[in-house]
């Protein structure tokens, strides 16, 4: 039998998991993401942590494919990432670095393009080779895979799909600088923007309250019938709807999988996203909408299967 290891590398822990190859998980762990000193510790970290686990395991490095990493930030195809916020990194040759600690062959790439691999190859998109994920948290983050292999680009930015423009009047800047991205409409908080503006110009009834009011709220409000709530679901199912159309006519994929916090409304999310997408969609594309079912593991899973091709 032979192993690999799948890292998800995240700003305050660092996920990680041992894999048979066929993708079964043999166990999956956590340790801490020592940021301090520009995150010089957190690689070696890493390979501290693989070898105990080899030892532990009694595992020969023969049987060992390598490990592959999942990065919160834009990554080269060559495993270099120039500058990550949440680890304090610049420059960074992260694929080689990772090798030579590790004396295991490495691959790397950005979080959201390995968790989509992962959904890919385990998760929702099983049996598919050409999907768009997006995950709906704090932002909009998003992988696009087609021929089964993840697009990443020349600056390893492809499937930035949260800062697609899909408001060009807008005046607010979205956290990358730009206005009018996705990310302002379609995340927790783009959904929370979203139903502030529309309660301070409504005069309906309804159980939102401007000062607390959350993602979660807006769709728990929307199963009970709330009008306002519906019409800020709307809005988004809308800005996203019209977003994943327009990326579907470019890349043709036969699912789109939907993941992140906000993906925990469940099934009645997707109702309004899939509405807006029929409007908008070209005609020869039949696509099938689904939640994404790994949660949190599918970083290691997609990062597992990122060294196993």
């Amino acid at each position: 039998m032979r192993y690999c290891f799948g890292v998800d590398i995240g700003g305050t822990t660092v996920k990680m998991g041992l894999f048979e190859e066929t993708g079964a998980v043999l166990e999956k762990w956590e340790i801490v993401t020592n940021t301090a000193d520009e995150g010089k510790a957190i690689l070696p970290d890493i390979a501290a942590s693989i070898a105990n686990k080899i030892v532990e395991r009694q595992l020969s490095r023969e049987d060992i494919v390598g490990v592959g990493a999942g990065i919160p930030a834009p990554v080269t195809e060559d495993g270099i990432v120039n500058g990550s916020a949440n680890l304090g990194w610049k420059y960074k040759e992260v694929r080689s670095e990772l090798e030579a600690l590790t004396g295991l062959k490495a691959k790397v790439g950005n979080d959201a393009n390995v968790a989509a691999l992962g959904e890919m190859w385990k998760g929702a998109g099983a049996g598919q080779t050409n999907m768009i994920m997006v995950t709906l948290g704090t932002g909009v983050g998003g992988g696009i895979i087609v021929g089964g292999k993840v697009v990443t680009g020349s600056n390893g930015a492809g499937g930035e799909i949260g800062h697609i423009c899909v408001n060009y009047e807008e005046t607010e800047s979205c956290g990358c600088g730009s206005k009018g991205c996705l990310e302002q409409y379609s995340s927790a908080t783009g959904i929370v923007r979203m139903a502030k503006k529309k309660l301070e110009k409504t005069s309906e009834k309804t159980v939102l309250v401007k000062e607390t009011v959350t993602a979660k709220d807006v769709f728990d409000a929307v199963k009970a019938g709330d009008a306002v709530a519906i019409e800020v679901a709307e809005d988004f199912g809308r800005y996203l709807g019209y977003a994943l159309a327009n990326i579907a006519a470019l890349t043709d994929p036969s699912v789109i999988v939907i993941g992140g916090g906000v993906s925990k409304a469940g099934e009645i999310l997707l109702t309004f996203v899939e509405k807006a997408f029929e409007e908008r969609r070209f005609f020869a594309n039949h696509v099938a909408f689904t939640l994404a079912t790994l949660g949190n593991d599918a970083g290691i899973y997609g990062a597992a299967k990122l060294v196993l091709d």
